[in-house]
């Protein structure tokens, strides 16, 4: 095309015979042949590094380990890589062995999928920083709307697909539990056009007939920001109260805290230019669950474990101040969540010998 354009323009003749050089050395460099090469060839998945196998990684390995064609990961180090290969996974009654891969032994692989706990990214971005290589696709599946601009931060962010799960996983005394009949499953897509391009294809096409449910879309800025208010409105004010999920539609005072904290993130994300009712048919809901069911926040708590709450409400907070939008409901929440973790941490585990205080 380069060539045709200096044969067909009236410029002079050691400008023509400039240009004819460049593009023959661009081409002898291989220049040419490579994009040849990326626009016909069709992408394919082989290999699959999964950072994080908890209850998210564990519907990732429960789905892929049926690929007998794609190598499977789990990204770990130390005693926990040990662990894992010494037991496995546990998911659904039944145990699952993955290898076991070091950060250096995933290097490159097509597919990275990071399904760590908010408070864990911070402490593994030297593992990806390690893991992406010039081939390496990299899917977020954590909470939140900000850990793909965090890892993005990192290593660029060209090789990032967005994505969300949408999946009630709990832990029990023998493993890792959900639901395949009714769990939404993982939604992707590109954040700009082409919308359907080579790598999207390819996910999907690793996902087939694995039992992974997943959903290709254009909103998936949108489809993210749908599922973090379902967490915001949805895990925490259960946390607080200790109950199970069935309190939203049993008690008008657990409704009335569950439209604040939405009211106020519909608010921020209207500021931001984020129409969340573009996807509200389509992701307004979450996994079908039982009314006994307690989400991430409370199995956290209840484990004695810290929780997400930095990630929810906290960003939250901090996006509100940057937009001056008031966010009383969801500071109260954030404070509420902090102090269960500082009780589980045993900061009130007060014997009756301490000084004297007095209410003010």
């Amino acid at each position: 095309m380069l060539l045709s354009f200096v044969q067909n323009t009236t410029v002079r003749q050691d400008l023509q015979e400039k240009a004819a050089y460049l593009f023959y050395m661009w081409a002898k460099r291989g220049k040419i042949e490579k994009i040849h090469d990326v626009e016909g060839q069709k992408m394919e998945i082989k290999s699959v590094a999964v950072l994080g196998a908890g209850a998210v990684g564990s519907y990732v390995i429960w789905g892929l380990s049926q690929k007998s064609d794609v190598r499977l990961g789990i990204v770990a180090e130390g005693a926990r890589a040990e662990r894992l290969k010494r037991d496995g996974c546990a998911i659904n009654g039944k145990v699952y062995r993955p290898e076991v891969w070091t950060p250096q032994e995933a290097h490159d692989a097509d597919l990275l999928i990071v399904s760590l706990k908010y408070g864990a990214l911070p402490g593994a971005m030297e593992s990806i920083r390690e893991i992406v290589g010039e081939h390496t696709t990299v899917m977020s599946l954590m909470n939140g709307v900000d850990s793909e601009e965090l890892i993005a931060a990192e290593v660029g962010k060209d090789c990032l697909v967005y994505s969300l799960i949408k999946i009630a996983s709990h832990k029990e005394d023998d493993g890792y539990h959900f639901d395949p009949e009714t769990t939404v499953g993982i939604i992707f897509g590109e954040i700009s056009a082409p919308f359907q391009s080579e790598r999207v294809k390819a996910i999907e096409e690793l996902f087939a007939d694995t039992g992974i449910r997943c959903r290709v879309t254009e909103n998936i800025r949108e489809e993210m920001w749908s599922k973090f208010r379902l967490n915001v409105c949805n895990n925490l004010p259960q946390a607080i109260l200790g109950a199970g999920v069935g309190c939203y539609r049993d008690s008008v005072h657990m409704k009335a805290i569950s439209d604040g904290l939405r009211r106020e993130l519909e608010a921020i994300a209207t500021a931001k230019g984020i129409d969340i009712s573009k996807v509200d048919k389509m992701s307004g809901r979450g996994c079908a669950v039982p009314p006994i069911a307690r989400y991430s926040t409370l199995q956290d708590l209840d484990a004695g474990r810290h929780t997400e709450i930095d990630m929810f409400s906290g960003a939250l907070i901090k996006m509100g101040r940057e937009l001056k939008i008031p966010t009383p409901y969801n500071e109260y929440t954030y404070h509420m969540i902090k102090a269960l973790e500082e009780k589980n941490d045993g900061k009130f585990n007060y014997t009756g010998d301490e000084e004297l205080t007095w209410a003010k």
